[in-house]
């Protein structure tokens, strides 16, 4: 009988952990497809111009926060690295005066990517896309000018 009752929590065990993964694995697939695929800057005061032209500023992304290699900006033109340092998948979006929803691709762990926009004076915003992550602190404001 003792043997019976093992076996049964041993199997209800593998079954939990079984139905953990899988529901881990639909988190991330979520996660990792629908919107922000996209990929570089796809506004008109933006510019899209090849990865390396303008000031390289790296945006360092974890579970949930955005870390700037610079924390001082003036008018001009930006080349964001986002790197994913976290353990799921990130994007980098910008918005502001004259730069509306440029961003990068969906970013795996341990991947970057990059988006280049031209900043006027103002208040910018720059944020993780994915759904959620903003509200979880993946948001810094930044000043120019």
């Amino acid at each position: 009988m003792a043997l019976t009752a093992r076996k049964a929590r041993t199997t209800g065990t593998a079954l939990r952990l079984t139905a953990s993964v899988f529901s881990a694995a639909l988190v991330l697939a979520a996660c990792s497809s629908g919107g922000g695929g996209g990929g570089s800057a796809s506004s008109s005061a933006s510019s899209t111009s090849k990865a390396g032209s303008g000031t390289r500023v790296t945006v360092t992304e974890t579970e949930y926060g955005l870390k700037l290699s610079q924390s001082s900006f003036t008018p001009g033109t930006y080349t964001f690295v986002a790197d994913n340092a976290g353990k799921i998948t990130h994007a980098l979006s910008v918005d502001g005066p004259g730069v509306e929803d440029a961003k990068t691709k969906n970013i795996q762990s341990g991947q970057q990517a990059t988006v280049t926009v031209t900043f006027k004076k103002g208040k910018y915003d720059l944020y993780c896309p994915i759904p959620g992550h903003k509200q979880l602190g993946m948001n810094k404001e930044i000043q120019v000018g």
